[in-house]
């Protein structure tokens, strides 16, 4: 009898520590292949270097690649737990399309009822962004903003095509800075969903069909 192949492993990256325990806490029973969570370190180049390293090991060479953690929302509106799942990836380095978006949204629809999923631009920074930033950044088109998520696909995608897609938690927005009265409460409804996540980014890799090598 014919071996089936092997599947394709998945990356799932984030920055912070918080993150790291929120998607290790997480649901990990409908994995559908070899699933490892990187720490990246927080801001651009430490999510490059630590996504390219991570990829340079054969036993990642046909991975997909998932930024995902917490983001600050740029629309009106929107809220605390939230989700933004990209469109496309960009900063000053580059764009970068996101694979399966409409699939991630039927499927966090349906494990993180009642939450709000926004599809967009996710638009890279170097830093926290606050206030007029805020405003001037949602006036280009994008709709949430993070340090990681654009150079964490840019670095995925450098060595040739894969799968990558971008899904963040909004743990602020226009109306509800971190610096701003119940901080606390909208941080742990951010962790609380992030936790409770990975259900569908496992089904949207299933969904993929990578290229063999």
């Amino acid at each position: 009898m014919d071996r089936l192949p092997a599947p394709d492993p998945l990356l799932i990256a984030c920055a912070l520590g918080i993150e790291h325990l929120a998607l290790r806490l997480g649901d990990r029973s409908g994995a559908g292949g070899p699933v490892t969570v990187l720490r990246t370190g927080m801001g651009p180049r430490a999510a490059d270097r630590s996504v390219t390293r991570a990829l340079a090991d054969p036993a990642l060479a046909t991975a997909a690649v998932l930024a995902t953690g917490f983001c600050a929302g740029l629309a009106p509106g929107m809220h605390p737990g939230d989700l933004v799942v990209a469109e496309e990836t960009r900063d000053p380095a580059g764009t970068t399309p996101c694979v399966g978006t409409d699939l991630l949204v039927k499927e966090l629809a349906r494990t993180v009822p009642g939450r709000t999923v926004h599809t967009g631009p996710l638009t890279g920074s170097d830093h926290v962004v606050r206030g007029h930033e805020r405003s001037a950044l949602f006036a280009t088109g994008a709709i949430a903003v993070d340090m990681e998520s654009a150079a964490t696909l840019l670095g995925a995608v450098r060595p040739g095509p894969r799968p990558v897609a971008a899904v963040r938690v909004v743990v602020d927005a226009p109306e509800h800075e971190l610096v701003r009265i119940g901080t606390f409460r909208g941080g742990i409804s951010a962790f609380r969903v992030l936790r409770a996540v990975l259900p569908a980014f496992f089904e949207w890799h299933r969904s993929l069909s990578l290229p063999r090598r």
